[in-house]
């Protein structure tokens, strides 16, 4: 079995112009992604998939290996496909070029989720933050059911709490954005048309329960921190510098 994580990384950002080369910390955000996977024990190799050239000759100077894929590309999913299908690799890890501190251990157990369910698919979860609001549409939640299997993913809070008054207030999940594939799948996945859900919710991931196929699910502790605004990317730059003194 060999895995590899392919990170897509595009130059536009509509809250955050650039991001992915902000620097500050004198390695590019993305940069900074790739260093955490590299720490992953199952990961054979890491990739970046980019339509910019300017992304690919940042990282140059680190020895990372980019790939240079289609322009036209809709999604993220269809980029890393791009890149899957020139692998050899049983597995191939969709990890967000904007997730700085992504942990090894998500990755390496998202792995272990795919070869030990048979499954094609895999994506994480926590426990909703104390401080984070299910009602936020910007966060979005899964149900899971038995064996660990996605119910439904949604923006709106879901299970929907249709009576406070019986005290059984449901577990709120909230979706992390990272991805495990049997590669095969991604290739099928790739060639499936968008479905009603996906286009409602604008959740790419409802495609695959809407084709009547299984998301495991895996259950972390915590969520990372992604980077979606300048204000945030201050605040990791500034928890980089406290943990490098």
């Amino acid at each position: 079995m060999t895995a590899s994580v392919v990170i897509p990384a595009r130059y536009a950002s509509t809250r955050f112009p650039a991001k992915i080369l902000a620097s500050e910390t004198g390695r590019p955000l993305v940069q900074h992604v790739v260093d955490q996977v590299r720490k992953c024990r199952a990961v054979r190799d890491v990739i970046v998939a980019t339509d910019d050239t300017r992304i690919a000759s940042a990282l140059k100077p680190f020895g990372t290996r980019c790939v240079l894929t289609d322009e036209g590309h809709h999604s993220g999913t269809d980029r890393i496909a791009e890149v899957a299908a020139g692998l050899s690799d049983d597995i191939v890890v969709n990890v967000q070029g904007d997730e700085p501190e992504i942990e090894p251990e998500t990755v390496d157990g998202l792995i272990e989720l795919v070869l030990e369910s048979g499954g094609g698919m895999a994506t994480a979860a926590t426990r909703f933050p104390a401080d984070a609001d299910p009602a936020d549409v910007n966060l979005v939640k899964v149900v899971i059911g038995q064996e660990n299997r996605a119910v439904y993913f949604s923006r709106l809070p879901v299970p929907f709490y249709r009576d406070p008054a019986s005290g059984h207030k449901p577990a709120y999940y909230l979706h992390l954005g990272i991805y495990a594939y049997a590669r095969p799948f991604l290739l099928r996945l790739a060639g499936w048309k968008p479905t009603a859900a996906e286009m409602a919710e604008k959740l790419e991931q409802l495609r695959v329960l809407e084709h009547g196929e299984p998301i495991f699910v895996l259950r972390v502790d915590r969520a990372t921190h992604g980077i979606d605004t300048p204000e945030q990317y201050q605040a990791f730059v500034k928890r980089y510098r406290e943990r490098h003194r």
